[in-house]
């Protein structure tokens, strides 16, 4: 079986294919051949260490394909059976393991690649708009990296929900695309710097209720400084780094903020969240309200490239591998 491999913490490069023994499902799992694999900075963040996998490892952990086999005990999924999956370890492989609490059947009218390029960041966008945050018509939000796979759902769940929305994005022409998803503002730049004042001119000086931050070191300080006063900010992500260490107290001298670390795996850890989340979630595609918006597809060979590309910020939307 072929599977890319980290043998060492480092950059893309290390990113090698490798000759693996094929695994065998345990109880409570199934073996599946994924057809198409999501490539997230999850991945990057393993690769690079910031992750729980110590090499030797395979990274990877969202895709969708076939049962091929099933452990003890398994009665709800059988050989053949089209399922997704979004944190089943070792996914960068031409077989995974998925346990069967972690896997989404797909609907006859669902795309594995659809399925492979929505489920992670589709789940994400769709607990940090629903439980995180609830979308509230008349709201305001700044949403960082707003063209990439989480920011572009971000965009238009919020904006499908009367929220206005201020999109921070890299380019022009990333910038027409979020301004076709709905965003009330675009701000064009490469990092932090100004934004907060933006914000706050857009605004009238108020500020934004809520800061969609997936970015991470690059941007927290410019996100604290253009909330409201207790207005929340939802930190999900780190592509740019971690950010640093503060004292608390920074929170209430801006205006007796919140913040929150949230994850996937606590909002949709019990199988039934997780299939109530994925039902609405591929009944939003279906209905047009979102798209997949896939924005590459890779070999698996060429996962280094797909990690390069995200991670420089030359992609727009979900980057996939084909084993």
């Amino acid at each position: 079986m072929r599977a890319i491999v980290v043998t060492q913490y480092g950059g893309p490069e290390v990113l090698t294919v490798a000759e693996l023994p094929a695994p065998a499902p345990g109880p409570g799992e199934v073996l599946a051949r994924p057809s198409a694999i999501g490539v997230n900075f999850k991945d990057i963040y393993e690769r690079e260490g910031r992750g729980k996998p110590s090499p030797p490892f395979t990274p990877g952990s969202e895709g969708a394909g076939t049962v091929t086999a099933v452990g003890e005990g398994v009665t709800s999924l059988a050989p053949g059976d089209r399922i997704a999956w979004c944190t089943a370890p070792a996914g960068y492989a031409e077989q995974v393991v998925v346990p069967v609490r972690a896997a989404v059947p797909l609907p006859a009218d669902i795309t594995d690649q659809d399925a492979a390029a929505l489920l992670l960041q589709g789940l994400t966008a769709h607990y940090l708009t629903t439980s995180t945050r609830p979308a509230r018509e008349g709201g305001t939000a700044l949403v960082h990296a707003a063209a990439g796979g989480v920011g572009r759902l971000l965009t238009r769940l919020l904006t499908r929900n009367g929220v206005k929305v201020i999109a921070t994005v890299s380019t022009p022409a990333k910038a027409e695309v979020v301004r076709a998803l709905g965003a009330w503002q675009t701000l064009v730049t490469a990092g932090g710097t100004g934004i907060a004042g933006q914000v706050r001119d857009l605004t009238g000086g108020r500020g934004v209720d809520v800061v969609y931050d997936g970015v991470g070191r690059d941007t927290f300080e410019a996100g604290l400084e253009a909330l409201r006063p207790r207005g929340t900010f939802v930190l999900f992500g780190e592509a740019s780094g971690p950010v640093p260490a503060f004292d608390p107290r920074l929170l209430a001298s801006h205006g007796s903020l919140f913040l929150t670390r949230p994850t996937l795996n606590d909002h949709a850890t019990d199988p039934a969240e997780l299939l109530e989340r994925s039902v609405e979630l591929f009944g939003w595609l279906r209905d047009g309200e979102i798209d997949a918006s896939i924005g590459g597809t890779y070999r698996l060979e060429d996962a280094a490239r797909a990690h390069r590309d995200l991670q420089q910020r030359r992609s727009t939307g979900k980057l996939l591998l084909t084993p």
